[in-house]
């Protein structure tokens, strides 16, 4: 019983209020065209030496103190650290006004994280984009991040719905793996959100990837991820296939427990009706 009024493919963008330059997308420029060790100042040696072996938080800071970037990256995380405030404060908002109006809560739980700086660099490296504060801001959409997990299907659509409406919330990139399941069975909603933060002195939009499962899905992408990941596997295609085939049990349990739940509400609101006839 998905909400319709926003029909998505799997990596589309909304028809919703999308910003016309697609900024928040995570951008990737031609190889050629970037190079990885390209850093300004006279510490490109030092730095150079540094990227030649697996980077720890203390070889970032020195990254960071040797570039001359350190206070504008602390700033940078603080932005997404705010940005993260603001999205949780509205979803916690409609979780209120849902259950006052429907006697339940949507939301089972809320987390929040940000990337961690050896994540940013690893990413930022992959994609041979200079690790950079500019760098960071304009191609990567996934340095903060909310996981929001619900009960039912159509809480997860209609969350979205409502987020879409707000004036000052921006979608602009959507991927809907519950209507279109990845090749292993995996089902989310992924949101990249633009969202202002208030300063002493300025708005600034900030993105913020927004992820939406069920209870049933995020089981099932937890344990997935520890037991394909965690360790070397055996049998791996035909590992893969079973947990795809339980994936989809998965997503009709909750469709079966959507379908309990309304065969209940409807119950009850027949009971109210026919109390006040009496």
């Amino acid at each position: 019983m998905e909400n319709q009024a926003a029909k998505t493919e799997p990596v589309s963008e909304t028809a919703g209020k999308t910003d016309p330059s697609a900024a928040g997308q995570d951008q990737q420029r031609p190889v050629e065209e970037i190079n990885p060790f390209d850093y300004p100042g006279t510490e490109r040696v030092r730095i150079r030496h540094l990227e030649t072996k697996q980077m720890s938080q203390e070889d970032i800071d020195r990254v960071l103190q040797l570039t001359g970037q350190h206070e504008a990256f602390e700033i940078l995380m603080m932005y997404y650290d705010c940005a993260l405030v603001e999205v949780r404060t509205k979803l916690e908002v409609l979780n209120r006004e849902v259950s006052l109006k429907k006697n339940r809560n949507p939301f089972e739980s809320i987390k929040s994280r940000l990337k961690k700086p050896v994540s940013i660099y690893e990413k930022l490296k992959h994609r041979r984009i200079p690790f950079s504060v500019e760098n960071i801001e304009k191609y990567l959409t996934d340095v903060a991040g909310l996981r929001v997990i619900c009960s039912f299907i159509d809480d997860i659509y209609s969350i979205r719905d409502s987020l879409a409406s707000q004036d000052d919330v921006r979608i602009i990139q959507e991927k809907d793996y519950i209507a279109h399941p990845k090749p292993n069975g995996y089902r989310s909603l992924h949101l990249i959100l633009e969202v202002p933060i208030y300063l002493m002195q300025e708005k600034k939009y900030m993105r913020v990837e927004l992820q939406f499962r069920t209870i049933a899905m995020d089981f099932w992408a937890s344990v997935e991820h520890k037991m394909k990941y965690k360790r070397e596997i055996r049998n791996a295609e035909s590992i893969v296939e079973e947990l795809r085939y339980s994936a989809d049990l998965i997503n009709q349990l909750d469709r079966r427990m959507l379908q309990i739940r309304d065969r209940i509400e409807l119950n009850e609101e027949g009971d109210r009706v026919m109390s006040e006839w009496h």
